[in-house]
């Protein structure tokens, strides 16, 4: 139902590998899950909620020059991930999900350094207008 009020498919949030779905369940993709290979530029549906938890295992396995790395080669969803890790920790820490709400906790105290780590790795704004 809610897929529908939001005008999509539980096969095309599938598609963009959020989630799984079969015999009538469907769940959301826990981090761990997501596949170490992934590459932001060959991903044409990339929601905000698959580049964080992407960004989370790679900082779970990597450390947060892995993260700042994976962050280098999307910057545009920069902000709107961060915006989402500080959402859903919130969430979670309401609704006593601790485990859940520990990933994006360390994802949200390692962003200074893997926002460096980023800019390290080739990280580069671009500026689609000028301001004249």
């Amino acid at each position: 139902m809610l897929a529908r009020a939001k005008g999509t498919s539980v096969d095309g949030v599938a598609e963009s590998g959020v989630l799984a779905s079969g015999k009538g369940a469907v769940r959301l993709l826990r981090y761990a899950e997501y596949p170490t290979d992934w590459s932001p530029e060959n991903d044409t549906r990339t929601p905000v909620w698959e580049a964080l938890h992407h960004l989370i295992r790679a900082l779970q396995n990597g450390g947060e020059s892995a993260s700042g790395a994976l962050l280098a080669r999307m910057p545009a969803r920069t902000e709107a991930v961060r915006q989402l890790a500080y959402r859903l920790y919130t969430l979670c820490e309401r609704q006593g999900q601790a485990e859940e709400a520990r990933a994006y906790n360390e994802l949200i105290t390692s962003w200074e350094a893997i926002e460096v780590a980023s800019h390290t790795s080739g990280h580069v704004e671009s500026q689609l207008a000028l301001n004249i």
